[in-house]
C-alpha cells in the first residue's frame, strides 16, 4: 500500500508499506477522506522528535476492511470515523478520567506519533469498539473527518473554559480549532464573543460562528481591545488555540481573577511558557490554566456527530482546498506555508 510518511525531521516521501494486520480487537480501515493537520507540520519539524519512515495523518474517516475476532460492533463494509486520538480504554489513566494520557502524557496520542498514521490506503485503529462510531446516513465523509479533531478539540476547549450562560469570552487565534472553538462558545451560551485574528477569511468565518467582535492584533494590542469591550473587567474565560507563548501571556492578561484560560494550543517550539507575573495576582489571581488532548473515543465521536444531523455547526467551511491522496504532497505543503489563504484542506482517497 500507500503511505505519506515522515523520513527524519523536515523530510516526507511516499512510500510502499504492508497493509497491516488486525489484533483480536483491533481494525483495518479503508480511508475515504481526511484532513491535513498543522500538528502533522509540527511533527515532521521535530516538535515531538525524530521520527523515520513513520505514516503521518489523524484525521480520517472510511469504510472498514477487517475487524479482530474480538471487535463487537462493527465488521467490514461499515461506514465508519475514527478519533485521532485512539485511547487505550482499559488503561489506568482512563478509568481515572484522562484517556488521552493512557498512562503517560499525551499517551492515547498514537497516530503518526507512536505508530503509523492515516494517510495511507489502509490504517490500523486499536481497540475499535471504543475507538470508531458509524457515521449516520446524511452525513457526508467530509463533514464526518471534521469530528475527528478539529470539532472535538475546539469544543474541548469551549467545555473546559467554564464559560458562564451569558459570560464573555476570547478566543485568541481564528485556524481551525480556533474556530471550531468559536463555535463552542456560541453553543455554551456564551453571551460575548471576542475573537482574536488578523487573516480575513478567517475574521469573516469567526463571525459566521459566532463572534461578536474581532479583535486584529496586527491593529492593535488584543488585550487593550477585550479590556475596552469588557468596561475593564477582562473575560470570564480566554481560550489559547494557537500554541505560542506570546498567545499564553495574553489570555493571561485578558482573562478576570478567577477566570479561566483554557490551553488547546500545540506548543510546539521553545523549552517554556511565561505566565506575567503582575496580571496573574503574583501567583494568586485565582486564574484556573486548564489545557486538554483532543478527546477521543466512540461516545465523544456520536455526539459530535449529532451534533452535524442537528445543523448546530458546518465545519465543511472551513475547507479551502481539496486535493487527491496522490497530490498529498503537495496538500501538506500548502499548510506548512499556510499560503493561498489556506485554512483546512480535504484528501480525497478514492
Amino acid at each position: 500500500m500507500k503511505a505519506f510518511v515522515m523520513d527524519g525531521i523536515g523530510k516526507t516521501t511516499v512510500v510502499e508499506k504492508d497493509r497491516p494486520e488486525p489484533g483480536p480487537m483491533d481494525a483495518i480501515l479503508e480511508p475515504t477522506a481526511g484532513l491535513v493537520c498543522t500538528s502533522d507540520v509540527h511533527t515532521v519539524h521535530g516538535a515531538i522528535g525524530d521520527r523515520e519512515n513513520l505514516t503521518l495523518g489523524h484525521e480520517v474517516v472510511g469504510t472498514v476492511d477487517e475487524v479482530g475476532s474480538e471487535v463487537e460492533h462493527f465488521e467490514a463494509g461499515d461506514r465508519v470515523v475514527v478519533g485521532a486520538i485512539t485511547p487505550d480504554w482499559n488503561s489506568e489513566a482512563a478509568q481515572d478520567g484522562h484517556p488521552s494520557q493512557s498512562n503517560e502524557a499525551l499517551g492515547g496520542w498514537k497516530f503518526a506519533n507512536v505508530k503509523d498514521g492515516t494517510f495511507a490506503e489502509y490504517v490500523h485503529v486499536n481497540d475499535a469498539d471504543g475507538n470508531l462510531a458509524h457515521i449516520p446516513d446524511g452525513i457526508s465523509d467530509h463533514e464526518a473527518a471534521y469530528t475527528t479533531d478539529m470539532m472535538s478539540t475546539g469544543f474541548a476547549a469551549a467545555e473546559n473554559a467554564d464559560i458562564p450562560l451569558g459570560g464573555t469570552v476570547a478566543v485568541f487565534a481564528q485556524g481551525p480549532v480556533g474556530l471550531m472553538a468559536t463555535r463552542g462558545a456560541a453553543l455554551q451560551g456564551a453571551g460575548e464573543i471576542i475573537a482574536v485574528e488578523t487573516v480575513e477569511n478567517r475574521k469573516e468565518l469567526a463571525r459566521e460562528y459566532g463572534a461578536d467582535h474581532v479583535a486584529d492584533f496586527q491593529e492593535r494590542d488584543p488585550v487593550e481591545t477585550i479590556m475596552d469591550l469588557t468596561d475593564g473587567d477582562g473575560v470570564d474565560a480566554a481560550i489559547e488555540a494557537l500554541g505560542s507563548d506570546g498567545t499564553l501571556q495574553d489570555c493571561i492578561r485578558a482573562v478576570k481573577p478567577g477566570g479561566t484560560v483554557s490551553n488547546v494550543g500545540y506548543h510546539g517550539e521553545g523549552e517554556f511558557r511565561h505566565i506575567p507575573r503582575a496580571e496573574w495576582g503574583v501567583g494568586m489571581a485565582e486564574i484556573s490554566i486548564v489545557t486538554d488532548l483532543c478527546p477521543g473515543g466512540r461516545l465523544r465521536l456520536k455526539r459530535l456527530l449529532r451534533l452535524l444531523e442537528r445543523d448546530r455547526v458546518d465545519p465543511t467551511k472551513m475547507t479551502t482546498h481539496e486535493f487527491d491522496f496522490d497530490d498529498i504532497q503537495e496538500a501538506f505543503d500548502l499548510m506548512d506555508t499556510k499560503e493561498d489563504d489556506i485554512i483546512k484542506p480535504l484528501v480525497h482517497f478514492d
